[in-house]
């Protein structure tokens, strides 16, 4: 055991996929990537770079000497100059054509973008195995009836199913924000120090057509449609802005589902996995803690709050540039990325292996369904001649009676005593046939189908399965 500080996001939380996009080494190896493709573009539009050249800095792209890169950075103060002088120094006579006509952001920023792309692919299927196996419990308990709450409050009847369409439902709304934002990525290109091109107008002699196509060329070779028409130094920190309220509509989404999962278990209706040799408490043996759902929400939260720096940063740059987003973004960008991840994972894990409790479920309806069934006992005694003013009353006075009896813990005594009133000229039998649970749930089971079928099923077509770690804890 090191006596170093933890990092729990990289330790115990994200995915070790999620965490070796934003290592160093990826990262680093990324930037020697963009130096070698600004060096073929400059090639194929006519600067003197040799095939000889790009064949030798291709050959130490995987090399590093850290403690020469500690070293340089240190005297340096300046991590890309130091890792520039580094690789320049492996690459021998072809590091005098290394970043010819750049800036310092067309490595970061570039590789950033890039990292960003790799990443949100990661969320996007992720997304898919949440929304697949959302989609498959719903399908299962279609029709399962389920009181329904408002203000945590009984309310009317809906079914197991369609309240996991609602879940169901965000979920889809993230994935398509974040296809639209995958899509969208904009590199930054090749535009120099305040995004002018100045640099490279001079390399290209004057030539505004080339300084063109070898913008157009970086964005091409890095697999974007376009890279930003106008910058200043960095793209446009709108960007990250937008990438970083997709990852927060994410962490709304699962702190609903994990919220309501709670909720859920505590009335002992429904229930995240729990391992055959899980503790639920050091000191209570008998409890089973909803510790997956509680996490599901503050990992979200935390999504949900590391995004407010995203609008906040983009705001106050200055002018073409100022380096006050440097350390926000290092840690926001990264840590967003890795806490959506464990969000995501974790919340794919819980939905894959929900536990349904029938009984109480059925208990709990039972419990409540005499009183959702008061409006429809009022129009049928009144139709039998009764006086519906007075029969309202008798009803507002048994339901308190019935109410009170049901908090102590009693049964629902409710149907009995309007089947012995001579005023409802109803009896138990006909009070029992229109309290079916399966009549109070109206469309619910329908709509699960149509759900599945004209929005989830076209949403994740096209998606192949994708073999994705479980959650590391």
């Amino acid at each position: 055991m090191r006596d170093e500080p933890q990092n729990p996001l990289h330790e115990r939380y994200a995915s070790r996929e999620m965490a070796r996009i934003f290592s160093a080494g990826h990262r680093f190896r990324t930037w020697r990537r963009l130096w070698i493709v600004l060096a073929r573009a400059e090639q194929r539009l006519g600067l003197a770079i040799t095939d000889e050249q790009i064949a030798a800095l291709e050959r130490v792209a995987e090399r590093f000497d850290h403690a020469r890169l500690a070293d340089l950075e240190r005297r340096t103060r300046h991590d890309v100059v130091a890792h520039l002088r580094h690789f320049a120094e492996l690459a021998g006579d072809a590091g005098g054509i290394l970043h010819l006509g750049a800036t310092s952001a067309f490595v970061t920023d570039n590789a950033d973008v890039l990292l960003m792309r790799e990443a949100l692919e990661l969320v996007e299927r992720r997304l898919v195995a949440l929304a697949r196996a959302l989609a498959r419990f719903a399908a299962e308990h279609r029709a399962l009836p389920a009181l329904a709450y408002t203000h945590f409050q009984p309310a009317q009847l809906t079914t197991v199913g369609k309240r996991a369409c609602l879940w169901l439902q965000d979920v889809l709304e993230d994935l398509a924000e974040v296809g639209r934002r995958r899509a969208g990525l904009r590199c930054r290109g090749a535009k120099g120090t305040t995004g002018t091109q100045a640099s490279f107008l001079t390399l290209f002699d004057g030539d505004h057509d080339k300084v063109r196509d070898l913008d157009r060329l970086v964005a091409e070779q890095l697999g974007f449609a376009a890279s930003f028409p106008v910058t200043g130094q960095t793209y446009p920190r709108k960007q990250d802005s937008q990438v970083l309220q997709a990852l927060a509509g994410i962490g709304e989404s699962c702190h609903k589902l994990g919220t309501d999962l709670r909720l859920l278990q505590g009335v002992g209706e429904l229930f995240e996995p729990f391992d055959r040799e899980q503790v639920g408490s050091s000191a209570m043996a008998y409890k089973k803690n909803p510790i997956r759902a509680e996490r599901l929400c503050a990992l979200s939260r935390r999504l949900l709050t590391d995004s407010l720096n995203g609008p906040l940063t983009a705001a106050v740059q200055w002018l073409e540039r100022s380096l006050d987003d440097s350390a926000n973004r290092r840690l926001v960008l990264t840590d967003s990325f890795l806490t959506a991840d464990a969000v995501l994972a974790l919340a794919g894990h819980v939905a894959g292996g929900l536990e349904i409790e029938r009984r109480t479920i059925a208990a709990r309806v039972a419990r409540e369904l005499p009183f959702m069934a008061t409006e429809t006992v009022l129009m049928a005694a009144t139709m039998r001649g009764g006086d519906r003013q007075r029969l309202h009353e008798t009803l507002r006075r048994l339901s308190l009676e019935a109410r009170q009896a049901v908090a102590r813990g009693e049964p629902n005594p409710l149907l009995d005593a309007i089947a012995a009133d001579p005023d409802f000229r109803l009896t138990r039998r006909e009070l029992d046939d229109w309290i079916a649970a399966e009549r109070f749930t109206g469309r619910a089971a329908r709509q699960v189908d149509e759900f599945l079928a004209e929005h989830v099923a076209p949403a994740l077509d096209g998606h192949a399965a994708a073999a994705l770690e479980e959650p590391r804890v």
